[in-house]
């Protein structure tokens, strides 16, 4: 046995599935995207067949292309789009409607009834976040009351809730387990992130029955095994977190006051607060950074709708570019006082905004305006938004020295310059950017006792590339002044 690890990477546009090494190297991967489906202004859905389907093809084929067998694998590791929101039959296992996901606004006006109503800052105490649609309560009541029959028969213990890593257990266990982990837990408005348990009060406010709900485990413990169909073999759970809890994990962010930031469809920073649940007074969310062994901890978090969505919105939407590599190039060949600024507001803003909506806008536009002005606009969005996270932490007292950055889109050199260029601090890049799967593996190898200590997981994580600021200080401060310029003009008046 080579004792090697499988992380199923369950994402918004892609699944991955990726095979380490006992000693952290990647053996394979295997990647596909699937569609996304709009059905109304505002509305994003996946085929929840989708899900599943192109998640166990990357794994079989993962396991193909690294020649080994299930029996080879030691365990699987599971990390996934956060919030979005599955209710399928406990009988047959078929999804009742599709996934809404996580950037879906369509609870909106609910959300905003249930704040003028003074509901939220109880919610903000029992759960760190606050009333909106990004979590999964209030999609899981829109199901409910929008399929036919469907809360009668939650009612009834007809029907079962699970964000997408409890759906691809249930998937994978053939109906044996219906669990989650606190990460993901934490993330749906329904779970109180103090006592670490589903919420009488909040299922109450959301009229979300109890027996939808799945069991919350540790993020290393018996999630359950594979049956032997899906794989030719069968292979032990053993590590689940929600996509940026699982990088934090991967970036080993053990120690408070470190932070890390995920570029993929979305932008998530996160910083360590250790065992203090931090009330933020910049709209930022407390949540679960992780929990081994019953021992739970917290981390701050500043959540963006759209990063790495908008370069695939530039290659796929409009079509200025013809794949996201391009990008560097074209940036380069502009430099970065073009005077555009494209604000990406597909789907309202999120923090510190959390504006639902909000839609984007491109402002500054000239005769001389061309497709590099405006992909590199794409790409300066990204860290104008990073710095409004920053800004939030550091009003909150969170004050980050070294960000640690991950995800696809810091592949690019020049984005990772202007990153620490804007944010005014030192950007570390690591050997394996794809940390969110590493975070899964590696909390898989923690339960079956691979290490012996977070000491000993940090050891994986290795440096590529450290950069810290350096364009002048007020020239930076001056670009960023125009961001927030540029958002202001698209903020809703509500």
């Amino acid at each position: 046995m080579t004792h090697a690890l499988l992380a199923l990477d369950q994402g918004t546009t892609s699944s991955r599935a990726i095979i380490f090494s006992a000693k952290g190297e990647i053996l394979a991967t295997a990647q596909q995207e699937f569609p996304q489906h709009y059905p109304q202004d505002g509305w994003i859905e996946h085929d929840p067949a989708d899900l599943w389907q192109t998640t166990l093809n990357c794994a079989r084929d993962v396991l193909k292309k690294a020649e080994l067998t299930p029996a080879d694998i030691l365990a699987a590791g599971i990390t996934n789009q956060r919030e979005t929101t599955l209710i399928w039959d406990r009988q047959t296992g078929e999804p009742i409607y599709p996934a809404i996901v996580w950037q879906d606004r369509r609870t909106g006006d609910w959300c905003r009834e249930l704040r003028d109503q003074g509901k939220e800052d109880e919610v903000t105490e029992r759960t760190g976040l606050i009333i909106d649609p990004y979590f999964s309560a209030t999609k899981i009541r829109w199901i409910l009351d929008h399929v036919e029959g469907a809360m009668e028969r939650a009612k009834r213990g007809e029907l079962a809730f699970g964000t997408v890593d409890s759906f691809l257990i249930w998937r994978f266990t053939k109906g044996k387990r219906h669990v989650t982990d606190a990460t993901n837990a934490s993330r749906t408005l329904l779970f109180n992130i103090h006592e670490q348990c589903w919420d009488e009060s909040l299922l109450t406010l959301f009229g979300v029955p109890e027996s939808l709900l799945p069991e919350v485990l540790d993020n290393a413990a018996d999630f359950g095994q594979m049956d032997e169909e899906w794989l030719g073999g069968t292979v032990d759970i053993c590590g689940v977190a929600g996509d940026q809890q699982a990088a934090l994990f991967g970036q080993a962010c053990f120690e408070k006051g470190m932070a890390k930031s995920t570029y993929g469809t979305g932008c998530f920073m996160i910083a360590n607060t250790g065992d203090e649940v931090l009330a933020s007074s910049n709209r930022l969310l407390s949540t679960v950074g992780y929990r081994l062994k019953g021992k739970t901890t917290y981390a701050l978090e500043g959540s963006i709708f759209v990063a790495g969505a908008a370069i695939q919105w530039l290659r796929d939407g409009i079509r200025l570019i013809e794949n996201a590599g391009d990008t560097e190039k074209l940036a380069r060949s502009t430099g970065i006082d073009h005077g555009v600024y494209l604000v990406p507001a597909f789907t309202g803003l999120g923090a510190p905004y959390w504006d639902p909506k909000a839609r984007g806008a491109m402002f500054g536009l000239t005769r001389d305006t061309g497709i590099a002005e405006i992909v590199t606009a794409g790409l300066q969005s990204v860290c104008f938004q990073s710095r409004d996270l920053l800004t939030a932490m550091d009003a909150d007292g969170v004050a980050i020295k070294t960000l640690r950055v991950d995800g696809g889109m810091i592949a690019n050199d020049w984005l990772l310059q202007h990153l620490a260029d804007i944010l005014r601090i030192e950007v570390e890049r690591p050997h394996i950017i794809e940390t969110t799967a590493l975070g899964a593996a590696c909390l898989a190898g923690l339960h079956k006792g691979m290490f012996a200590s977070l000491e000993e997981v940090a050891t994986y994580w290795q440096q590529d590339k450290c950069v810290g600021p350096e364009l002048d200080e007020s020239k930076a401060d001056k670009l960023y002044q125009g961001w927030l310029e540029a958002v202001h003009r698209i903020m809703s008046e509500e």
